[in-house]
C-alpha cells in the first residue's frame, strides 16, 4: 500500500504575483456572489406579479395569441367564449404568440367571466390538448397538454414533456431535455423545465429538479431545491461525474461551471472545491477553493492548494500557478439580467 503523499505549496509572492493572486481571488468571490444571485429575477416564476402588471403597446402585442383552425371546426360562444377549436389532423390547429408556435388537434380559448373575448385582450387563456408540438427558433418540444395565459405570457407544457434544441452549427450535438413540465416565456427566449429533469448533450447527461435554459445562448442553469445537480460524462476509461449545488452549462462550447461544495470524481481521483470550470474539449477541470483538495487513491497523492488542474484525459492532478490565467470566467455563464 503506497504511503499517502501530502503536497503543500508555499510560494514567495512578488508584488506582480500578489496583484495577480488578488485578481484571481476577486474573480473567485464574484463567482460565489453570482451563484448566490437568484435566477428568479430572470426566470418566469413570479406568476402573480406578472398577471397583475397591466399590458399595453408592444408588451400587449407580444402576448396576444392567434388561433388558426382552417379545415377544422369551431363551437361555443363566439362572443364571450369559450370557443372550442377541433381539427381531424394532430397538428391541424396552429396558434402563434410572439415567436412561439403551438400545434395541436384541439384548443379552447377563454375570457374572464362576463367579458367579451374582443375586449379581453391581454387577459385571455388558451388550453391545448391531444398531443402538442411547440416550436421556437431551433427548439421543438412535445407534450400532451399546454396551457397559455396572455396575462403572464407563460405557456406550460405538461405530460411527458420533451424538448429538442438543434445545434447552431450543423454536425454538432443536439440538446435533448425531458421533464414533468416545461414553462415557455414568450417575452424572452427562456424555457424552464421542472420535475425530474434530464438533459442529454452528446456524451454528457445532467440531472436536476429544475433547468432554466436560454435558447439563443445555449446556456442552462441546473438546480435542485432539496438536492444537488449532477453531470455525468461517459468516457473510454469510465464516467466522470460533477456534483454541485448549482451547475451551469454552455452546451455549444461544451463548457461547465459548478458552484457550491463541488465534487469531481474521475476513477480513482476525487477533487473538491467551491467552484469548478470544466472544458469538455480539453477534458480538463479547474477546481478552485480555499483550499481545494484532490486525492488520487491509486497513486497515494493528496494535493491541497487554491487552484487545481484535474486532467481527465491522462488522469492526473497538479497545482496551477498563480501566473496562469483561467480559461473561463463566471461572467461567461451569467444569466441575462444578472
Amino acid at each position: 500500500m503506497p504511503k499517502a503523499l501530502t503536497v503543500t505549496h508555499r510560494r514567495s509572492f512578488t508584488p506582480r504575483l500578489a496583484l495577480l493572486a488578488a485578481t484571481l481571488l476577486l474573480a473567485f468571490g464574484a463567482a460565489l456572489s453570482q451563484a448566490d444571485s437568484s435566477a428568479a429575477d430572470v426566470a418566469p416564476t413570479d406568476v402573480d406579479e406578472r398577471a397583475d402588471t397591466p399590458l399595453e403597446g408592444e408588451a400587449l402585442e407580444r402576448r396576444l395569441i392567434t388561433i388558426d383552425s382552417s379545415g377544422g371546426t369551431q363551437s361555443g360562444n363566439l362572443r364571450f367564449g369559450p370557443i372550442v377549436y377541433e381539427h381531424p389532423e394532430r397538428d391541424g390547429i396552429v396558434a402563434t404568440v410572439s415567436t412561439l408556435t403551438i400545434r395541436a388537434p384541439r384548443a379552447e380559448l377563454r375570457a374572464p367571466d362576463e367579458v367579451l373575448l374582443s375586449q379581453a385582450q391581454g387577459r385571455r387563456e388558451a388550453d391545448f390538448d391531444g398531443g402538442i408540438v411547440v416550436t421556437r427558433g431551433r427548439l421543438t418540444a412535445t407534450g400532451e397538454r399546454l396551457a397559455y395565459s396572455e396575462a403572464t405570457g407563460l405557456g406550460v407544457l405538461s405530460g411527458s414533456a420533451t424538448v429538442v434544441i438543434a445545434p447552431a452549427i450543423e454536425g454538432e450535438d443536439e440538446v435533448v431535455i425531458t421533464a414533468e413540465q416545461v414553462v415557455f416565456d414568450v417575452d424572452t427566449d427562456i424555457s424552464v423545465s421542472e420535475g425530474s429533469v434530464l438533459l442529454v448533450n452528446g456524451d454528457q447527461t445532467a440531472e436536476a429538479e429544475r433547468l432554466l435554459f436560454e435558447e439563443a445562448r445555449d446556456l442552462g442553469q441546473l438546480t435542485s431545491e432539496d438536492g444537488r445537480a449532477l453531470v455525468t460524462r461517459q468516457g473510454d476509461e469510465g464516467p466522470l461525474t460533477i456534483e454541485a449545488d448549482e451547475i451551469r452549462v454552455l452546451t455549444d462550447l461544451k463548457a461547465l461551471y459548478a458552484v457550491g461544495d463541488v465534487v469531481v470524481v474521475d476513477g480513482p481521483i476525487t477533487s473538491r472545491g467551491d467552484v469548478v470550470f470544466y472544458d469538455d474539449d480539453e477534458e480538463v477541470a479547474e477546481v478552485l477553493g480555499a483550499p481545494a483538495l484532490a486525492v488520487d487513491e491509486s497513486a497515494g497523492v493528496r494535493l491541497e492548494t487554491d487552484r487545481i488542474r484535474q486532467d481527465v484525459r491522462f488522469r492526473f492532478v497538479e497545482a496551477i500557478d498563480a501566473t496562469v490565467p483561467t480559461t473561463y470566467s463566471a461572467d461567461q455563464f451569467a444569466l441575462t439580467g444578472e
